[in-house]
């Protein structure tokens, strides 16, 4: 049987190359990701498990603003590590000038999230899943002797 192990990259199209690579660029760098390969008409970044790249839109896709609700793409979650993470996320696209569409919360029970638009309107989330309850699992753990 296959089975997928994992997704290995994501590629998108911007309406306007250099302001989106200027945009994830930045965002990347925080992000710890580092630029996996460039060529004329694309750019992609890594964080040595997952890969997105974006590439110019053609003309006929130039001509048309994205909108969430239409077919396709709705949002990316980018998983952090903490709360803490989503919350400096949230401060550094403050500082970038990004359209935070939903401050850093709970949206569900344990998760965490900031929401936010890319330069073309493409939703993108921060999130963190379960952190307190794996915090809560700790503290029922039994301390063993000798420790």
């Amino acid at each position: 049987m296959v089975r997928v192990v994992g997704i290995d990259h994501l590629v998108i199209r911007v309406s306007d190359y250099a302001k989106s690579k200027a945009f994830y660029g930045r965002l990347f760098g925080f992000l710890g990701f580092e630029v996996s390969d460039e060529y004329a008409d694309a750019i992609g970044w890594t964080n040595g498990k997952t890969r997105f790249w974006i590439g110019p839109a053609d003309a006929a896709g130039k001509k048309r603003k994205y909108r969430i609700g239409e077919v396709g793409f709705h949002h990316y979650a980018f998983q952090l590590r903490s709360r803490k993470d989503v919350d400096a996320l949230e401060a550094f696209l403050r500082e970038l000038g990004a359209t935070i569409v939903d401050p850093a919360g709970e949206y569900y029970d344990d998760y965490y999230a900031v929401f936010f638009l890319d330069p073309d309107g493409l939703k993108l989330e921060g999130m963190k899943y379960g952190e307190r309850q794996t915090q809560a699992a700790r503290k029922r753990r039994p301390v063993r002797a000798g420790r």
